[in-house]
């Protein structure tokens, strides 16, 4: 949030009109992330704690990726593969095409166009290193066991207008 409000002071007093474009984009450039990285944190964190799925969640994910189970397997396979590297997996609701898909991000700053995540894991180093070292498999598992699912049944809800 730190940084967020660092780069939205710098942006507030520029003159856009003889401001370097580099200058431009290189602040909006990282407005961008620092946006990202302050969202997606949040719903990784309200994406911990064990909790069942809502029956609504279960019947979207029936749908669009064949049951619950199915699901987790992807999007941990999903965390997995991105072991000794940086960003997100996400599942995320695309109001577009009215389904929820396993989005992958980097930077903080990339998901589906027009999708909200509703579930992060964040697969950026801090975030397991300290614990599982170079086991990155071990914290994906760990985080798969302490899911809140009903958090991202409550987004999904308000999301469809439910």
């Amino acid at each position: 949030m730190k940084r967020l409000n660092l780069i939205e002071q710098k942006l507030a007093k520029l003159d856009w009109a003889t401001t370097p474009v580099f200058v431009i984009n290189g602040l909006k450039r990282e407005e961008l992330i620092a946006g990202g990285s302050m969202i997606l944190h949040e719903v990784y964190f309200d994406s911990l704690g064990t909790s069942a799925a809502p029956a609504h969640l279960v019947s979207q994910l029936d749908h669009d990726f064949g049951g619950l189970e199915k699901w987790a397997t992807q999007f941990a396979a999903m965390g997995k593969a991105l072991a000794g590297g940086s960003g997100w997996v996400l599942l995320a609701w695309s109001a577009r095409d009215r389904w929820v898909v396993n989005t992958w991000a980097a930077d903080h700053a990339h998901n589906l166009a027009g999708a909200t995540p509703i579930l992060a894991l964040d697969m950026y180093e801090h975030s397991y290193h300290m614990d599982y070292g170079a086991k990155a498999a071990a914290y994906v598992d760990a985080v798969m066991n302490n899911i809140n699912l009903e958090s991202a049944g409550r987004k999904l809800a308000a999301l469809q207008g439910a």
